[in-house]
């Protein structure tokens, strides 16, 4: 009986350890230098600087001129957006852009919240910081970087703004927000030199909200954001406080994920799995490879010749209108393929997208924003923080069109201190833009309950 207690005790300290030996691991990094040419010797300068979106008559001048020289292409009859971007919706679209979108309001529109650029690793990296009007007695504002993806933009988050620093609910809490640029997005500079990837990205945007004041704060992402924010609470976990996400892939197949695929459909209450994981996921061929094939011709380009394509669509407005809206339309509602106007103005703005399309147009960004899948691919599942859990506590809103499925299990498998998963009653992939008001209804939830864990 003895030995058997002796054998119990070893084990259990054995798996204490090796617990807590995964909990202390974190993601390495080395400081990074993504100007051009060799880093100076003098000190890093860090002073922020103010910034303001313009735009000139030069510039529209030349992008009518583009538009109007654009040789149209007849879709194929009874072709949806099953080919790509329906040529007869885009002739719409173009003309919308050509004769109504007025870029001189959307700037100022971009401008109603204040603008920032600051140097760091070499080059300048604009962001959005946007501090509440009023805080109530006795509480603080709640810092909040935000990250986005592609082909989206800091924009993405205008409609949810508001709804964060200014609350109607006397309950909720009110943030203050962060809102950067990816470097190589916006108006951020892009990297001069290679490898520039999600790691790099997490470490630039530590140091911004460390240049800022922030000792610690929450994080949200999606899409890139996802991966740039998983990689910040992995390089800090004690200086981001709560990861809320909006995307989070399957992760890499483990012996758990692997048996849910195989009986989940059969005995799902034995992996969690609900009636919107059964939807998604079987018949396995059709939804978790037909669909992804159809959807990720664009990552094969971007993650092996990004350079090529993203000449042509710098060159062409309405060739990158083109290749940035099919997204907005597939990645919204995989249904939105078999409409002839893609359901674009279905949950969005025309003037809403083109804004978007505009700052990767007059920021000259496409190719530099492209580039990042190549970064990012070219280590494969062999990157260190493909290895490493996340032990920061994580929110996960797991939106009903996302791109692709994760259910609870396996989100589990990366994010080990779940505190909440919430099945959105609708939206895709662009939901901070989708679906602002459910957004940040779910941010609110989560950092909610993380602070009040700590209390």
């Amino acid at each position: 009986m003895l030995v058997v207690l002796l054998v119990a005790v070893l084990l259990g300290g054995l798996i204490i350890f090796l617990v807590q030996k995964n909990r202390n691991q974190v993601l390495r990094t080395e400081d990074g230098w993504w100007g051009a040419g060799a880093p100076p010797d003098a000190q890093e300068d860090v002073t922020i600087r103010p910034f303001k979106v313009t735009t000139s008559e030069e510039e529209l001048e030349d992008l009518h001129r583009r538009i109007d020289q654009t040789r149209p292409v007849s879709s194929l009859e009874d072709s949806q957006f099953h080919y790509g971007f329906n040529s007869h919706c885009l002739q719409t679209v173009v003309s919308y852009w050509r004769n109504d979108f007025d870029w001189r309001r959307q700037v100022d529109k971009l401008n109603q919240y204040p603008h920032f650029k600051t140097n760091i690793e070499g080059i300048d990296v604009h962001y959005l910081h946007v501090k509440p009007k009023q805080v109530p007695e006795g509480t603080n504002a709640v810092p909040l970087i935000m990250v986005h993806g592609w082909p989206g933009s800091f924009y993405e988050f205008y409609g949810m703004i508001p709804l964060l620093t200014e609350p109607a609910d006397p309950q909720d809490l009110v943030f203050e927000l962060v809102c950067p640029s990816i470097p190589g997005y916006g108006f951020s500079e892009a990297p001069q030199k290679k490898g520039f990837d999600s790691v790099c990205a997490a470490r630039v945007f530590h140091k911004l909200m460390k240049r800022l004041g922030f000792q610690q704060f929450y994080a949200h992402g999606g899409d890139w954001g996802w991966l740039v924010t998983t990689n910040m609470a992995q390089l800090e976990p004690r200086t981001v406080k709560g990861l809320h996400l909006n995307f989070a892939p399957p992760p890499k197949a483990g012996l758990s994920v692997a048996l849910s695929i195989m009986f989940g459909r059969h005995f799902p209450k034995l992996f969690g799995f609900t009636e919107v994981d059964l939807q998604r996921l079987y018949p396995c061929k059709e939804k978790l490879v037909v669909e992804s094939i159809k959807e990720t011709g664009y990552m094969h380009i971007q993650a092996t010749k990004p350079d090529t394509v993203g000449r042509g669509l710098n060159d062409s407005p309405v060739g990158l209108a083109a290749y940035i809206l099919e997204k907005f339309s597939t990645w919204t509602s995989h249904d939105f393929r078999n409409l002839e106007d893609g359901g674009l103005t279905r949950k969005f703005s025309l003037d809403d997208l083109l804004t978007n399309v505009m700052i990767y147009w007059t920021s000259g960004c496409i190719i530099s924003s492209m580039r990042f899948y190549k970064e990012n691919f070219a280590k494969g599942l062999d990157h260190p923080h493909m290895q490493i859990p996340v032990y920061v506590p994580t929110g996960i809103a797991s939106f009903p069109n996302e791109l692709m499925h994760t259910p609870k299990l396996w989100a589990k498998q990366k994010y080990h201190n779940l505190v909440t998963f919430t099945p959105m009653a609708r939206g895709g992939h662009f939901a901070a833009m989708e679906e602002p008001r459910l957004m940040a209804e779910d941010i609110q939830k989560f950092i909610k309950m993380v602070e009040k864990k700590k209390q």
